[in-house]
């Protein structure tokens, strides 16, 4: 979804259901290695 879309990584969040932002950017981070916005710099 973060490739497949010009939605901020806020909006991305929140259509996949969390509640704050900063839990789904924690966690990616913990799974990627890379922050959501770095992810979407980098591919």
């Amino acid at each position: 979804m973060l490739l497949g879309t010009s939605k901020s990584v806020s909006e991305v969040a929140y259509d996949l259901g969390f509640e704050y932002p900063s839990h789904f950017s924690k966690l990616f981070k913990s799974k990627t290695g890379t922050s959501p916005s770095q992810y979407r710099m980098l591919n």
